[in-house]
C-alpha cells in the first residue's frame, strides 16, 4: 500500500499564511532560501493585499506545500507518489526530487507573472457541479467564440467541473448550465483563464525558461494532475510543468490512476483540503486526509500504521 501527497492549486490562499507555518529551523531555512532565490522578502508576499496577486499567490502555495511535505518528512512520513493541482504541480515535482527548491522559486515567480499580465482583468474561472462533463462540453461548444472565449479547464470529478474564458462568456454558460439543472454555479476568486488555450502564448514562454533548468529523475512517481500519468523521465515533467497552465487538468483520472496504483493514503498539504474530498471520490478503501484539518499527529499515525500493514 502506497502513501501520496497532494498540493493543492489556487484558491484556498489566506492572508499570513506564511507566518503561520511551524517555527523551526527547517521552516526558517526554506524561508530563507526562498527569499535569496527570489532577491526580496517572501515573507510580505502573504498579506491580503499582496495576494491580489497571481504571483503572490502561488509562490506562497509552493512555499507552504514544500515546507509542510518536509516537515511530514521530518516526522518520518514518506510518500510514493506526489501529485499538485495547476501551481501545485510545482511543490510535488520539488518533493519527489525532480525540481531544485531554488529553481522552482525562479520559475513560480516567472509563471505568475506572466499570466497575469497575459489577462489583466476580465477574464477567470467558474465552477459547474452537477452536471457531467459532456453536457458541459456542449454549453461551452455553444458559446465559445473568438469574441466571447470559453473552456473546460478543470475536470475534478464527474460532476464537478470548471471553466475557464471571459466573465460574459462564463455568465452565459452558467445561465445555461442552471437551466440544465446544475447544483451550483459560481466564480472562482482567481482572476486568470487557467488551463485553456488562452494561455498557450504564456506557456510558450516558460517552456523556454525551463530550457536553462535541470530536471532530475524523480526518487519516487511524479504523478501529472493534468494527464493522469505517472511520469519519471525528466524531459516530460518539465514539458508537464510549463504546459500545465494551458491544459485541461483531469484531477479525477489522476486520483483514479493513483488508487489503480495501490495508494491508500492521500494526504493534502496546507492550506487546501478541497483536493481531500475529491480523493475521497476515487477512493473506494483507504484514507485521504487534509494536513490542516486533520494535523501531524493523524497524518503520522495513518501512516505508520499503512507501513505496519505492508510488513
Amino acid at each position: 500500500m502506497k502513501i501520496l501527497f497532494t498540493f493543492p492549486g489556487q484558491g484556498p490562499q489566506v492572508p499570513q499564511m506564511l507566518h503561520r507555518l511551524p517555527d523551526n529551523p527547517l521552516t526558517h531555512s526554506l524561508i530563507e532560501q526562498a527569499s535569496l532565490a527570489l532577491g526580496e522578502d517572501v515573507l510580505l508576499l502573504d498579506t491580503a493585499g499582496a495576494l491580489r496577486s497571481t504571483r503572490a499567490v502561488q509562490l506562497c502555495l509552493l512555499i507552504a506545500g514544500v515546507v509542510w511535505a518536509k516537515q511530514c518528512q521530518a516526522e518520518g512520513i514518506e510518500t510514493d507518489f506526489c501529485s499538485g493541482l495547476s501551481i501545485g504541480a510545482f511543490p510535488a515535482a520539488v518533493i519527489a526530487g525532480a525540481l531544485d527548491f531554488d529553481d522552482a522559486v525562479r520559475l513560480v515567480a516567472l509563471r505568475g507573472e506572466l499570466m497575469q499580465q497575459a489577462y489583466p482583468q476580465g477574464f477567470g474561472l467558474s465552477a459547474i457541479t452537477g452536471l457531467r462533463q459532456n453536457q458541459v462540453e456542449e454549453l461551452v461548444a455553444q458559446v465559445n467564440s473568438a469574441e466571447s472565449p470559453v473552456y473546460l479547464a478543470n475536470i475534478n470529478a464527474e460532476d464537478q467541473l470548471v471553466i475557464a474564458g471571459s466573465d460574459a462568456a462564463m455568465h452565459q454558460v452558467m445561465q445555461l448550465a442552471k437551466g440544465l439543472g446544475a447544483q451550483k454555479t459560481h466564480q472562482l476568486a482567481v482572476s486568470v483563464p487557467s488551463h485553456c488555450a488562452l494561455l498557450d502564448a504564456p506557456a510558450a514562454k516558460l517552456v523556454g525558461a525551463f530550457k536553462q533548468i535541470r530536471i532530475s529523475r524523480p526518487t519516487c512517481g511524479y504523478l501529472s494532475g493534468t494527464t493522469g500519468r505517472v511520469y519519471w523521465q525528466p524531459e516530460k515533467i518539465a514539458d508537464d510543468l510549463a504546459m500545465n497552465m494551458a491544459r485541461t487538468v483531469n484531477w479525477r483520472d489522476a486520483m483514479v490512476a493513483a488508487y489503480e496504483r495501490d495508494v491508500r493514503l492521500a494526504i493534502e498539504m496546507p492550506p487546501g483540503s478541497v483536493l481531500t474530498g475529491l480523493t475521497r471520490r476515487a477512493m473506494e478503501q483507504g484514507e485521504a486526509l487534509s494536513l490542516c484539518q486533520s494535523g501531524m499527529q493523524v497524518a503520522g499515525r495513518l501512516a505508520a500504521r499503512l507501513r505496519e500493514n505492508e510488513r
